[in-house]
């Protein structure tokens, strides 16, 4: 599992990714695919992508929680959302017509 694939589930299921990095700060990867580390004020000293391979619990949240029955917050380990991840289409298996031109 890598940012890419956190990106393109977060843009398909318009919701928010978040998970804990090493140095306890939180990346959040939005509903457009931004990965940001709230209270970071620096150049980071670490790799996202280093820190995504280590993180083991991860929350995916409605992007808009105060919506009427919004679905709730739900945590689930990182074998639960390598499953979420791997049964979303990747947005680079769609197939337009036009591309056989």
């Amino acid at each position: 599992m890598t940012l890419l694939d956190l990106r393109k589930l977060a843009i398909k299921k318009q919701q928010r990714i978040r998970f804990r990095l090493r140095n306890g700060m939180d990346c959040v990867m939005n509903e457009v695919g931004v990965a940001r580390v709230p209270g970071l004020d620096r150049v980071p000293d670490f790799d996202l992508e280093q820190e995504l391979a280590a993180a083991t619990v991860f929350v995916v949240e409605p992007v808009d929680a105060t919506q009427k029955n919004a679905p709730k917050p739900v945590t689930m380990g990182r074998e639960a959302m390598a499953v979420l991840v791997s049964a979303s289409p990747a947005a680079a298996a769609h197939h337009d017509d036009h591309d056989d031109e």
